[in-house]
């Protein structure tokens, strides 16, 4: 670091990024404070609870009042509506379980964010996500890993990051558990120290996904038969976005033996049911592929997978498709393999890269 060298740092309002900025003011750094804007003008007084409410906007101001730090909210909407709410409509419309929170990371708070804080003159992006970013000289390119702490590493959320991006991002609480994040933010006087943290998607009003896409996307929503893998009728669904694979409660079925969500066939409208052992696969087809740790997949790949940011880690193997996306295949079936999902490649510790789960195939 040279002297003085300018970080924005992500602030949310919560103890994660208040304590990152903390760190980096106590390391010498000429440290901003950024949140960025994102909540439509209609609910700027709603919703306190997430991570971009107005009451998260003064948590974080207070903090950044606290270590003397400039603090500015900057204007994300417009992006924020076309990359994260947008696609979470189109997919839940086209039968698919989408992640927003990774759409966010990648397009607004690593993209989006970076472009900004260039043009206020900051050599650096700081985040508060458990992860670890570092150079490795061998490979000549930066690499991505787990956070220290396995119940908090948020590298899964992180695989689209390019060696462009982690060359100017910040990740001071990779190497902390939570329990010394808190620890150090009492340490420092941070109001923020116990404020839990945020669990619902920021955009959706009380978590109500159906009103969401009552009031976003109407059509979205249209009854249909809710099938077996054999294709008998066994009732009625209200609207296969209020569903995902693996689901058992909620769907109305009363059948005289547990039955779960199998698949949604969006083309035929349908909500295929099946057993929970129907409910395992092995293989299914990725796109939007993206690696970190190398260039691409030319030929078969073993690596550790993971279909969800709470799932385990199963061992696998990724071959190249001619279309440029790439066939998975576990070693064992996974419960709950999802379209619209990511799947995420691991060597140990290190992100290899990742990309959107399409299709099951068996």
């Amino acid at each position: 670091m040279t002297a003085r060298t300018r970080v924005v740092v992500a602030m949310s309002g919560g103890v994660d990024s208040s304590l990152t900025a903390a760190l980096l003011v106590r390391q010498g750094y000429d440290v901003i404070g950024a949140t960025m804007q994102i909540w439509e003008k209609d609910r700027q007084d709603s919703d306190e609870r997430g991570c971009c409410s107005l009451s998260a906007v003064e948590d974080a101001r207070r903090v950044a009042d606290k270590l003397g730090i400039p603090y500015y909210v900057l204007n994300f909407r417009e992006l924020f509506q076309e990359t994260v709410v947008d696609y979470f409509v189109a997919e839940y419309a086209a039968g698919r379980t989408p992640n927003p929170c990774i759409a966010c990371n990648r397009y607004v708070k690593f993209a989006g964010l970076l472009n900004k804080s260039l043009a206020l003159g900051a050599e650096y992006v700081a985040t508060g996500h458990y992860a670890r970013i570092g150079y490795d000289a061998a490979r000549d390119r930066f690499l991505l890993r787990k956070g220290v702490d396995s119940a908090k590493d948020q590298s899964y959320a992180l695989y689209h990051l390019n060696q462009y991006t982690l060359r100017h991002f910040l990740m001071p609480l990779g190497d902390l558990t939570k329990v010394r994040t808190r620890e150090m933010a009492r340490e420092f006087g941070l109001a923020v120290a116990e404020k839990p943290d945020s669990q619902e998607i920021c955009f959706v009003p009380d978590d109500d996904y159906k009103a969401f896409l009552e009031l976003k996307a109407p059509e979205s929503l249209r009854q249909g038969d809710i099938v077996d893998i054999h294709g008998h009728i066994l009732g009625r669904h209200k609207g296969l976005p209020l569903y995902t694979v693996g689901q058992r409660k909620g769907l109305g079925l009363a059948v005289g033996t547990p039955l779960y969500v199998v698949a949604l066939d969006s083309e035929n409208n349908r909500l295929i049911v099946g057993t929970n052992e129907d409910a395992f696969s092995s293989e299914f087809i990725v796109s939007d592929l993206h690696f970190i740790a190398i260039d691409e997949v030319n030929a078969p790949l073993t690596c550790a997978a993971k279909i969800r940011y709470s799932a385990r880690e199963a061992s696998a193997t990724v071959s190249p498709l001619p279309s440029g996306q790439a066939c998975v295949r576990f070693e064992q079936p996974q419960r709950a393999i999802t379209p619209g999902q990511s799947v995420v490649f691991y060597d140990d510790d290190i992100v290899l890269g990742g990309g959107i789960i399409t299709k099951v195939v068996g």
